[in-house]
């Protein structure tokens, strides 16, 4: 049998599977069901509004001096109307799922989504002001650093945080879903892991940013510095009757002002607060308060070491500097 005529079977059937999900189906977004804007189309105004935050930094050419004004406020407009419209739609969805009805019974999406958008906008100088803070903060803290303009053009922690930045925003208006696609764009591309619902002020720099994780209800104060492979997480969730994690209760950690957090170090739970001033140390595994002015560090491990003089070599105690079975002599 050819593939035409295997596709030609196939397709009857993916489609029957997808008419079972019902009014409300899980993983189908057509014009006369969801009607929610596509993920590459919220990304798309995602990067229009990192344009407009760095003017001519993140695309693929400076902007002309003499229309910067004129390009701004055209950009502004687009993104403000094309954002309003999918902001409704994902507020028309959120009615279905909550309530089994459109909008049209409660007549509120548009109302709601308009509200979003001018928040939003109205927002977009103070977020200026304390992505500026980022930026100093991530070059005062990087000796790699060569500019400010290296920051903003290269560095992932100051794309992600910025990212964030607006995601929550639009997280603080209740908006249901673009903020969560807007923060999982900045996962994929940077993989630092920031749900929009983390309260982060401002000088914030996470330095290199791989495996990064801050949770929904993490507080972060002034002035913080992160490195690679920090998780600020839940320790445990609280669950229902069903045995289903309760939703919107604290569970992820508070950080203090001028807070240095380590490679690795995890610190977990809803009631674990990290004082201001402190440092916590790498691999610090943390699931309990500090306080201010703390150093947490953990034992210093004594590595065993051994001369390279060849694959039949001895090797050196850490202890008492006896010779050993190699490695290979052991596993041969």
């Amino acid at each position: 049998m050819k593939i035409e005529q295997w596709i030609d079977q196939l397709v009857p059937e993916i489609v029957q599977n997808l008419d079972k999900c019902g009014e409300c189906p899980v993983g189908v977004n057509t014009d006369r069901r969801l009607n929610l804007a596509g993920r590459q189309a919220v990304e798309k105004v995602l990067d229009d509004l990192i344009s407009i935050l760095f003017p001519g930094c993140h695309g693929f050419a400076p902007l002309p001096e003499g229309c910067l004004k004129e390009t701004i406020a055209a950009q502004l407009k687009s993104v403000a109307l094309t954002l309003k419209e999918q902001i409704q739609r994902a507020f028309q969805y959120q009615c279905l799922v909550d309530h089994g009805q459109d909008c049209a019974q409660c007549g509120q999406c548009d109302e709601k989504a308009e509200d979003a958008v001018c928040h939003l906008m109205r927002t977009l100088p103070e977020l200026q002001r304390i992505l500026r803070l980022d930026i100093q903060a991530a070059y005062e803290g990087d000796p790699a650093a060569k500019s400010t303009m290296e920051v903003v053009m290269s560095y992932p922690g100051l794309y992600a945080v910025a990212v964030h930045r607006i995601a929550h925003e639009l997280y603080k208006k209740n908006v249901p879903l673009i903020p969560r696609i807007m923060s999982e764009h900045a996962h994929s591309l940077t993989g630092i892991d920031i749900h929009p619902g983390a309260q982060i002020g401002e000088g914030f720099f996470i330095d290199h940013g791989t495996g990064v994780v801050i949770g929904e209800t993490c507080v972060i104060g002034k002035y913080v510095k992160l490195y690679q492979g920090v998780t600020l997480g839940a320790l445990s969730f609280e669950k229902d009757e069903f045995g289903r994690p309760i939703k919107g209760i604290k569970r992820h950690p508070n950080v203090g002002d001028h807070v240095v957090i380590y490679a690795g170090a995890t610190i977990l739970g809803g009631n674990t607060t990290i004082g201001d001033h402190s440092e916590i140390g790498g691999n610090v595994w943390l699931t309990h308060s500090v306080p201010p002015n703390s150093k947490v560090y953990n034992t210093q491990p004594k590595p065993l070491i051994r001369p390279g003089c060849g694959p039949r070599s001895k090797r050196v105690d850490g202890e008492g500097g006896n010779p050993t079975a190699s490695l290979s002599d052991s596993s041969s």
